[in-house]
């Protein structure tokens, strides 16, 4: 593989025979280090750019890292007339996504009751393998894998003005029957639940503000309390997308690719289509999951904030397959972008957003691992020139789970978090090492990364105070 700086914190990936399109790759110095360090991510990105229909350049973000058929932060458009659909290339958690809450409490006024507070959403909030506290009926499922967060305004669980603050208002044409019965079977126990692995809860403050307008655009203030979620689609997604690879292998078979994980559909397939709308049902579902969490949280806070009202910033997915229209070759078209641990990112003017964030540009939401910072950053131009609007998702793995398991201490971790103020409550000891600081790369660099390119900038830094996990 030939991989050349092209521009400042941007790699061109280039290989003899089998890729369609150059790779991009999106990091710094020392970021690239890390993703060059085993090859296999570059290798699924030059996997992930043989692939048909696939248009100029595939790329990965800064917090790539070894995924399922495409790597995580990886990003890639594909042509509606010749291009494909892939499970790899959305991943097993169909709308893993992240949500932001603003409060109007301080974190001063929070910290006196954190415990309390705390110990109540372990309460409210199931976590790991504990069933959900709404047992769903099967009408009640039909009705969110077609409607997504249309029935929870209908039932009371939300409201019109969190509908207004959810990508696509929480509802994309999703068709409940393409969705199989032990896919829907797992959804009856899972809805408001969090789940395991890197999903979480947190409690967080407005550390640093660095674009004053954005902030108060997002009506995000200094040393607010800010509450951010994130899980998907639970069991019902990975069933979907397990289903659905089968599927594909057995129809298109797999002998062709590079690598069998990236089983694809042509788009206009009658597999393609019918994957799309199952695709779109689990999205619905994670809309509303984080809803119900949402509902949840609000309900626990109102016993000690009666008078605050907890609002939502916005809710963005980050593992999704969009049709969306971006410029290709100096050209206006269609395209079918797949984003998998890649996050949207659009600048003003977007018709997919909200009226009161067109004006501004996409607010991204980029989540630290346990115990360190997470950042707001607002949509660009530039991200639609150069990565197909799209940025990095998170701070992306360093280490394995198992190495992290076996290599670090329950004790050091405890005391990381401990030093940095942070109360941790549901995470096993496994859970806890898995999802350790030291498991992820820093957030920071990842964050400057997407700032100095210009295809996420920063808008405020937030830290930790209290952290839920499964």
């Amino acid at each position: 593989m030939n991989l050349k700086e092209t521009n400042k914190n941007v790699w061109e990936l280039k290989q003899e025979g089998t890729m369609r399109v150059p790779g991009r790759i999106i990091a710094s110095q020392a970021l690239l280090n890390g993703i060059t360090k085993d090859g296999k991510t570059l290798q699924q990105l030059a996997n992930m750019a043989s692939l048909p229909g696939i248009l100029s350049p595939a790329c990965v973000m800064p917090d790539a890292h070894q995924g399922y058929g495409f790597p995580i932060g990886g990003v890639a458009a594909f042509d509606l007339k010749d291009g494909i659909i892939s499970p790899g290339g959305v991943g097993y958690d169909i709308n893993c996504g992240v949500r932001l809450l603003r409060t109007g409490i301080t974190a001063k006024d929070f910290l006196k009751e954190r415990e309390h507070i705390l110990t109540d959403l372990q309460k409210a909030v199931p976590t790991g393998v504990k069933p959900s506290t709404h047992k769903l009926t099967p009408a009640e499922l039909i009705q969110i894998l077609t409607t997504g967060l249309n029935w929870a305004v209908k039932h009371g669980y939300a409201t019109t003005a969190d509908q207004a603050c959810c990508e696509d208002n929480g509802s994309l044409e999703g068709n409940a029957k393409a969705v199989s019965p032990r896919a829907q079977e797992r959804a009856l126990q899972q809805l408001g639940t969090l789940g395991s692995g890197n999903h979480f809860l947190e409690c967080q403050f407005v550390e640093t503000i660095y674009d004053a307008k954005t902030a108060k655009a997002f009506e995000l203030a200094e040393q607010e309390l800010v509450i951010m979620i994130h899980c998907g689609s639970r069991g019902l997604g990975h069933q979907v997308a397990s289903d659905y690879i089968m599927k594909m292998e057995k129809e298109y078979g797999f002998k062709h690719l590079p690598d069998r994980e990236l089983a694809y559909a042509p788009l206009n397939s009658k597999l393609g289509v019918e994957y799309r709308v199952a695709m779109n049902a689990a999205a619905n579902f994670a809309f509303v999951n984080r809803q119900m969490i949402t509902h949840a949280i609000r309900r626990v806070f109102k016993t000690y904030f009666p008078k605050n009202d907890i609002t939502i910033v916005y809710d963005i997915a980050h593992n999704i397959a969009k049709w969306e229209e971006h410029e290709i070759n100096g050209k206006r078209c269609e395209v079918c972008v797949h984003r998998k641990g890649a996050t949207r990112s659009f600048g003003p003017g977007r018709a997919e957003l909200p009226p009161h964030y067109r004006k501004i540009g996409c607010p991204i939401f980029l989540p630290g691992s346990m115990g360190t910072y997470s950042y707001v950053l607002l949509g660009t131009h530039e991200a639609e020139r150069l990565t197909f609007g799209s940025t990095a998702h998170g701070a992306g793995r360093v280490l394995s789970r198992t190495f992290a398991i076996n290599n670090l201490k329950p004790e050091a971790v405890k005391a990381q978090l401990a030093k940095a103020n942070v109360m941790l409550k549901g995470a096993s000891t496994k859970g806890m090492l898995e999802e350790a600081p030291q498991a992820y790369k820093d957030v920071n660099e990842v964050a400057k990364v997407s700032n100095d390119l210009g295809i996420g900038t920063l808008v405020a830094r937030l830290k930790p105070l209290a952290v839920l996990k499964g």
